[in-house]
């Protein structure tokens, strides 16, 4: 990771414990920052349910934040700043339990989606983009959560 990219990576962590405050009783860390994919902790303690598993609310939560979060960056690098990230829908299944810490993931999507969203943006003052996410247990690399998001920026 770049010195840019840590520093992007912990300035984010500052803001979604700041403006989310959940994200600081969840114990969400930025965990990196890397060529456009971002990474964040779950730890299982703070969100551990009755099965001692990750609750699926966190889990819901961590799939919706690593999106925010990757587009709040992406954003951010693109010298746009005067904008409002919500989530307008999402889908998701849980295909696996999660029986420890657990690792958010989202990686960019195609270059001809983002460059639409941005064009659109900047011309209406409104865009939607559809991010990928998925949560894997932190010693495993297979899908124990997959989440499709629709994300609007809008001024």
């Amino acid at each position: 990771m770049s010195k840019n990219e840590s520093a992007q990576a912990q300035a984010l962590e500052q803001v979604l414990h700041r403006d989310i405050p959940l994200t600081r009783e969840m114990g969400v860390r930025v965990i990196d920052w890397q060529q456009h994919r971002l990474r964040l902790h779950l730890p299982l303690a703070p969100n551990v349910n009755h099965k001692s598993t990750l609750f699926g609310g966190s889990l819901y939560c961590g799939a919706v934040l690593a999106g925010w979060g990757w587009l709040h960056l992406r954003l951010r690098e693109a010298g746009i700043e005067d904008g409002h990230i919500v989530i307008q829908d999402g889908q998701i299944s849980y295909p696996l339990p999660v029986r420890g810490d657990a690792i958010a993931l989202c990686d960019a999507p195609d270059a001809a989606q983002w460059n639409k969203f941005i064009t659109t943006y900047q011309r209406r003052g409104r865009a939607r983009l559809i991010l990928q996410t998925r949560i894997t247990a932190q010693d495993s690399d297979a899908d124990a959560v997959r989440f499709t998001g629709q994300f609007v920026l809008h001024k």
